[in-house]
Formats: structure tokens, C-alpha cells, sequence
């Protein structure tokens, strides 16, 4: 833990705006940096304009690249184009319109000229297609936002007419033609200033706060939560979700309080991380720091909330404090509403799936066999939960970062990516329903199920060591011992869905490692657990280490 972590930012912490928007414009790329070269992640392209990773080039080949790409899949309905609080996001976005003007594509931007969560575009792609007639032009999307990264950093992400996360075919096709573009000087990218793209008859508005604000009654019980009158603090924490909170609560009149308004693209009111950074994870008990104090128990013995909630920038990911737990794991809460949801939804499909990622707590599977539920575990990556979300045969999918999404009381689609306003607002209707808090829910779920032990470390390692690591197969690891159990089973495809995991996973009877290479670092990430406490879980992380190094050395 860094020395500053959990402290309010300083000036030395700041980022330089005008460096960093004069960079968006002045900087290009060189393409034999592989650094400096389109990349798509698990959630879009990101950068810095300061790295040169994240600049107008960039935006602009992109745009064009998915204006290409839309067109060869047939896609003519409207795009629906939205933004985060990110410096960047709105000179990209202004890229990205020029482009699309120039291309004669209709594309929605908001009525209010705000920013839009992740979540509320999701939810306006499949609205329209939804409602649209069988054949019809159907919508898509593209959302600037680098989600929780530090305030230098830009992110450009596309979402198809499924409304969740493109998928590596898309995504793949999208960078390698982007490259191609920024290969040939821009040369293939149609572009009109920005006035001209406003003014495009095929540039329109669109509603995206009171399309998702209004809708969140078909997907929470909200009548409970003001019945019980669950007082609710909601930090936006300078992000995205900022304008929809305060609707939220006075839509549906609720006792809801916007605990920190500000919207500052510097975040210089945030704590800084674990690593003294500002980074905007409301699942980082340091960058959530100022809310958790706000929920100290006071001499009276109560808290100013009964639940408290923080968002990332283009809020997607939730973070859950209550008052006689602080921060909520999000492996903890992740359990907790499975568990309340597949209990409470008597409109799902009775024989509705359970979706987690494979680097999740174990106890959602016992969760799920004492459901009765088929749990379903897939590599990382929120797209992978999208088919099921569309159809309701997964009907929840979560991932241990804080990202999760669930269908509607009846069992249809709400969002397919992340949505971290309503996984907020379930903990108040948990609250309201159950009469306890989550944090109390989950120390039941531990008295049934076991208590797990969570962590995850990094170890070094070589570009050639982690692209081994991505190619093993279980055959490599001859190991039939863990900590001092056996083995059940060796893993680099998931279960869930067959697909590479991009990694290991072994699996004992009460404890499990994965490991995976990191996308931007020269390391590998190992996942571990234990049912068997703090100590057992270290021998499990360093026997991980040392079977991990021994296959890939």
C-alpha cells in the first residue's frame, strides 16, 4: 500500500489539460511503436493523447474503420454515440462526428448535451431494435470513455446492434483496418469540420437519461425501496452517472442524495489508489476512500445512509458501502444479489442460467447449486454474457471486477454491458425487501457456504513468457498437488462456453489459481482463492507462481 493511498490528490498529481488537448491534436502516432498502434481490449481502444496512443489519428481511423466495418455487416440504422468526463472523451467524440457526417451516418448524440453512461447506451441500441419492426435498420453504437482510468487517459469503445462489448472478430477487423488507415497518412478517412457535422441533416438527438431513467421500474423493484424509504448515498464520483442520480431520486422519489456533484476532468477531489494514482475504481477501497469515511457510524450509533454507492466514469461498475460492512467486496456482492435475484424473479425464465467470469469467487458456485441453477463460467470479458442476457437464458452475468448486469422483472434483455447504476440501486431494493443490508447477507451466505479467502497478485514476465502462458494446454502442467490437495482440474478453456481462456486455471476442492498475461504490462495476473483461510491462500499464490514459471520458463 502506497503511503498516499486513500489521500485527497495534490497538485503534483494533477494531469496538465492544456498538455494533454494540445497533445490530442499536435502528437502523431509512429506505427512501429506497437504501443502507439490501434489496439483493442476487453473494452475498446485506450491511451493517451500524452503517449501518443490515444489522438485525433487514431479516433478518426477508427471511426472510419467502423463506419466501413457497419456497412460491410449491413448495419443502417442510427449509431448512437455517447461520452464519459474524460478530457479526451469530447474532442474525440467531435472526431468521431466528423467522420460519421462525412459518411452520411446517422448517428444520435444526447438531447442535453451531457454524458451518457455505458449502460444507458447499451440500453438505447436495444430499445430501438426491440421496438423495431422485424427487419427494420437496426442500431449501434460507440461510447468514448476509458471507464475507471486515470484522468490522462482516452477510450473508444464500439458496441454492435446487440448492445454489449463488439467481439474480437469485430474487434480485430476494426483495429487492423484502422492501422491500415493511419499506414497511408489518413488517406480512405472522410472527415467535415465539426460545425458542419452538427449541422448534418443526418446528425439528430437523442434522450439517453430519461430513455433509461424511466425504464428502471421494469427492472427494480423501486416501490419497495421508497415504501421502506432505504436512504441512499450516490457518488458519482466525477463521472457519467452524475445528471442521472439526482433524476433517479427524484423521478421515482426516492431518499436519494448525489453525495459529490462535481464534475472535474482533473478529478482533483478524488483519494488517490492503491499506487498513488487517481483512478476512478469505485471497487478500490482507497479511491473510495472519502465515501466510506462519509459512512462512518457515528457517536449516535447510525450512519448518514443506509446504503451508499459510488460509479466509475462511464459508470459500468459499481461499488456498494454499507454501514456494518464499509466496502463490499465485489466477489461478496456479486454473490449477494445472485443469490436475492434468483430468489426474487419469479418473471425469469425458470431455467435461467447463472454467468460468471472464471476468475470469480467459488462461492457463487455454491450459491448456484443450492439454487439449483446451471452455472455457467466463461473466460474474461463482459461480452461473453451477451447471448444470454438477449435471450434470458443467462439472465445475470458478473465479472470480479465490479461489472454486472441483469434482465428485467420478466425475464427480457435490459443491458448487455455492465451496468453499474442498477447493480447500485439492487443493493437499496435488497435492503428494502430483506430488511438487512448486503454486507449481512453475504456473513449469512459464509455461515452456510464457507468463507474464501480473494486476492490477486502480479508476477514478471517476459513478452515470450506470457504468450506461452496464453498457448498452454493442460497437458503442459504436470503437477497433481495444490497447497496440499489434489488437483480436480486444469483448465484453459471455460467450462462455461469452450472458449481459450487465454491462461491456466487449476482447480482443488477448496482452493483455485488462474493466471492470465497482462494486455500493457510485462507481467502475468494470478487469481487465487482459499476456503481454507489467509494462510493457506499464500501457499496457494506461491505455489501458483512457482508451477506457472516452471511451464512458461
Amino acid at each position: 500500500m502506497a503511503s498516499r493511498a486513500g489521500t485527497v490528490a495534490q497538485p503534483q498529481d494533477l494531469v496538465d489539460l492544456t498538455a494533454l488537448l494540445d497533445a490530442y491534436y499536435d502528437v502523431s502516432p509512429d506505427l512501429g511503436d506497437p504501443g502507439q498502434r490501434v489496439a483493442f481490449g476487453t473494452s475498446g481502444h485506450r491511451g493517451s493523447s500524452l503517449k501518443a496512443s490515444f489522438n485525433e489519428p487514431h479516433i478518426l481511423a477508427i471511426t472510419q474503420a467502423i463506419v466501413e466495418y457497419r456497412a460491410g455487416q449491413g448495419i443502417t440504422g442510427p449509431l448512437y454515440l455517447a461520452k464519459d468526463t474524460h478530457a479526451l472523451s469530447e474532442p474525440a467524440q467531435n472526431s468521431a462526428l466528423e467522420v460519421l457526417a462525412a459518411n452520411g451516418v446517422h448517428v444520435l448524440i444526447d438531447a442535453r448535451h451531457g454524458y451518457t453512461p455505458t449502460p444507458a447506451l447499451s440500453h438505447a441500441i436495444l430499445t430501438h431494435n426491440n421496438n423495431s419492426a422485424h427487419g427494420a435498420p437496426q442500431a449501434d453504437g460507440i461510447v468514448v470513455t476509458p471507464s475507471h482510468n486515470p484522468p490522462g487517459d482516452g477510450g473508444f469503445k464500439y458496441n454492435p446492434p446487440h448492445g454489449g462489448p463488439a467481439d474480437t472478430d469485430a474487434t480485430g477487423w476494426i483495429a487492423n483496418r484502422a492501422n491500415e488507415l493511419l499506414e497511408n497518412g489518413l488517406r480512405g478517412v472522410k472527415r467535415v469540420p465539426i460545425a458542419d457535422a452538427m449541422a448534418a441533416g443526418t446528425t439528430g438527438k437523442f434522450d439517453f437519461l430519461s430513455s433509461y431513467v424511466d425504464d428502471l421500474p421494469s427492472v427494480l423493484d423501486l416501490n419497495a425501496i421508497r415504501e421502506a424509504g432505504v436512504r441512499i448515498g450516490a457518488d458519482p464520483m466525477g463521472g457519467a452517472s452524475v445528471d442521472y442520480w439526482g433524476e433517479i431520486g427524484e423521478r421515482h422519489h426516492l431518499n436519494l442524495t448525489v453525495v459529490n456533484p462535481t464534475v472535474d476532468p482533473q478529478w482533483a477531489f478524488m483519494t488517490l489508489d492503491w499506487d498513488e494514482k487517481i483512478r476512478m475504481d469505485c471497487s478500490s477501497p482507497s479511491a473510495m476512500a472519502s465515501l466510506i469515511n462519509r459512512m462512518a457510524v457515528g457517536a449516535d450509533g447510525s450512519a448518514p445512509f443506509d446504503i451508499a454507492t459510488g460509479n466509475d466514469a462511464d459508470a459500468d461498475r459499481h461499488g456498494i458501502v454499507t454501514p456494518d460492512g464499509g466496502l463490499m467486496n465485489p466477489n461478496h456482492y456479486l454473490a449477494v444479489a445472485i443469490d436475492y435475484l434468483y430468489r426474487h424473479r419469479s418473471g425469469w425464465n425458470p431455467q435461467s442460467v447463472i454467468g460468471k467470469t472464471l476468475v470469480s469467487s467459488s462461492i457463487i458456485d455454491r450459491v448456484a447449486e443450492s439454487l439449483g441453477r446451471k452455472l455457467v463460467e466463461v473466460p474474461v470479458g463482459f461480452k461473453w454474457f451477451v447471448p444470454g442476457l438477449l435471450s434470458g437464458e443467462g439472465a445475470f452475468g458478473g465479472e470480479e471486477s465490479a461489472g454486472a448486469s441483469f434482465n428485467k422483472m420478466d425475464g427480457s434483455v435490459w443491458t448487455t454491458d455492465k451496468d453499474g447504476i442498477l447493480l447500485a440501486l439492487l443493493a437499496s431494493e435488497i435492503t428494502a425487501v430483506t430488511g438487512k443490508s448486503p454486507s449481512q447477507l453475504y456473513k449469512g451466505l459464509t455461515d452456510k457456504f464457507g468463507d474464501p479467502v480473494y486476492a490477486r497478485i502480479d508476477a514478471a514476465a517476459t513478452r515470450e513468457q506470457k504468450a506461452a502462458l496464453g498457448k498452454l494446454s493442460p497437458s503442459d502442467v504436470t503437477a497433481t498437488e495444490l497447497a496440499g490437495e489434489t488437483i480436480t482440474a486444469k483448465l484453459t478453456e471455460a467450462p462455461g462456453n469452450g472458449a481459450a481462456i487465454g491462461g491456466l486455471k487449476v482447480v482443488t476442492q477448496n482452493a483455485w489459481f488462474a493466471a492470465r498475461p497482462s494486455g500493457t504490462e510485462d507481467v502475468y495476473k494470478i487469481y487465487a482463492e482459499s476456503f481454507k483461510g489467509a494462510e493457506h491462500l499464500k501457499q496457494v499464490q506461491a505455489e501458483a507462481k512457482a508451477l506457472v514459471d516452471g511451464v512458461i520458463s
